[in-house]
């Protein structure tokens, strides 16, 4: 058992947390503007395994379905700001190591390109919790392109892990934050992934598990 592993086995409900401060407007421009530099060239993808499914930040050019290796979705993020506050602190989706991840390729617009970056950025990155990072997808005709995806950085104190049933239930009774609670949230992805055909089926067993009376 690894040390995180057992401080998940040991968290009491709500932990409290130093996420750091806010990333700046120019830590932001930082951020992207390196990121940027290591795109390979062409047409800008960006991979949706969570909330961007139902809810995008930007207009795309071309929206098709996509795995990424390697990766898979975790709710594995604790969240002060978008599904819980500092006193309750949320859970949101990252991109873990290990397995497989379904979702979305989006092809982002070359007109708007620079807007629909920084928006995304000021989403994803409030607080630097994620890297940015550009990943090999395979879309749905057995095509590869790099597509931008948010990995989640194990030794930052945000990343919960994957959590006891207990304590995930906990949250789901609890956690709300600007967008909503974290048990909406959660429920929102279950069902767009279901509605698109490409279930996933442990997120379901868990929200089965960890939500009173869900269907």
């Amino acid at each position: 058992m690894t040390a995180s592993e057992s401080a998940c086995l040991n968290l009491v409900y709500p932990p409290r947390l130093d996420l750091g401060a806010p990333l700046t407007p120019e830590q932001l421009q930082q951020s992207l503007q390196a990121t940027m530099a290591c795109h390979q060239g062409g047409p800008v993808w960006l991979f949706a395994y969570g909330s961007l499914i139902w809810r995008p930040e930007c207009s795309a050019v071309e929206r098709v379905r996509g795995r990424v290796y390697g990766y898979h979705r975790g709710l594995y993020l604790w969240s002060h700001e978008h599904r819980g506050t500092p006193q309750l602190p949320g859970l949101v989706f990252g991109l873990d190591r290990g397995g497989s991840c379904s979702g979305f390729a989006y092809r982002l617009p070359e007109d708007n390109l620079d807007a629909a970056l920084h928006a995304l950025w000021k989403r994803e990155m409030p607080v630097p919790s994620y890297r940015p990072h550009w990943l090999t997808c395979r879309l749905e005709d057995g095509s590869q392109v790099q597509a931008l995806g948010f990995v989640l950085e194990r030794h930052l104190p945000s990343y919960a892990g994957n959590l006891p049933d207990g304590v995930l239930s906990q949250v789901l009774a609890n956690a709300s934050g600007r967008f909503g609670t974290t048990r909406d949230y959660v429920e929102q992805t279950v069902s767009a992934l279901r509605s698109h055909a490409m279930p996933d089926r442990n997120l379901e067993a868990r929200l089965k598990r960890c939500v009173p009376h869900t269907p």
